[in-house]
């Protein structure tokens, strides 16, 4: 099992096939670990391996990956993670594909370092709304309350801060709407359509980035096989020569 050690934090990750890398952000909000892509509309380390490199990880505290629990903690240590992840694996540019929370690692990733990203898949992304708030702060409360137990670390207090530093925030909750106008990365949306991924965020986001693409309805099934397809064909085209 490939491990990747910082600073007391252990990372779990898979790399799958050769070629450019494509680094993914499974779904699952802080759960987000490489078997919840068994449960997303399809799973891009079989979609995409014969013609990428993919590298698949478990975030810091879920599935096989471990770290102290802090109250600092935020989106900027998974994206300290994400960076020290390419370093080591040797990884100059990747592009990026998120489903569900994925993408807001994603568009924190490129606004701390858009050098590092080529090109960004963004799958129906959170987004923060007046009815989805309570979701998002109960999802990590029931998080929180099954590692507690294994961080004598971390107070209910550190748990706290934790939870408003990730889903206190609006927009997608890793980034600011400012911080989207200034992503140049070529980046292709893929719109949510339920209360945890809302479609105005998608349009929102490709709206704000410059060189952002929207599609919608995407996931039906008599269109999923196309839009793998145009998936795979954005990656192509901007993978460097």
């Amino acid at each position: 099992m490939p491990t990747f050690e910082r600073d007391g934090t252990s990372i779990y990750y898979e790399v799958h096939g050769e070629g450019f890398p494509l680094l993914l952000f499974a779904p699952g909000s802080v759960g987000s670990a490489i078997s919840v892509w068994s449960r997303a509309a399809y799973d891009p380390i079989r979609e995409f391996a014969a013609d990428f490199r993919v590298i698949a990880l478990d975030q810091r505290n879920a599935g096989q990956s471990r770290a102290p629990i802090r109250a600092s903690d935020g989106w900027h240590v998974y994206t300290e993670d994400h960076l020290a992840l390419l370093d080591h694996l040797g990884v100059e540019r990747a592009h990026l594909l998120g489903n569900c929370v994925g993408p807001s690692f994603a568009l924190a990733l490129l606004a701390a370092a858009p050098e590092r990203g080529a090109a960004a898949v963004l799958q129906q992304p959170i987004g923060a709304t007046e009815e989805n708030g309570p979701l998002f702060r109960s999802s990590f409360d029931s998080w929180a309350s099954e590692l507690a137990p294994h961080h004598p670390e971390a107070s209910a207090q550190d748990f706290v801060a934790f939870r408003e530093r990730m889903f206190g925030g609006d927009f997608v909750f890793s980034i600011s709407r400012d911080a989207a106008r200034k992503i140049r990365n070529p980046m292709l949306v893929l719109a949510g359509n339920d209360v945890h991924h809302p479609a105005l965020t998608s349009r929102e986001l490709a709206s704000l980035a410059p060189n952002a693409e929207l599609v919608e309805g995407w996931k039906d099934p008599a269109v999923l096989p196309q839009s793998i397809r145009r998936v795979r064909a954005f990656l192509q085209q901007h993978t460097p020569r």
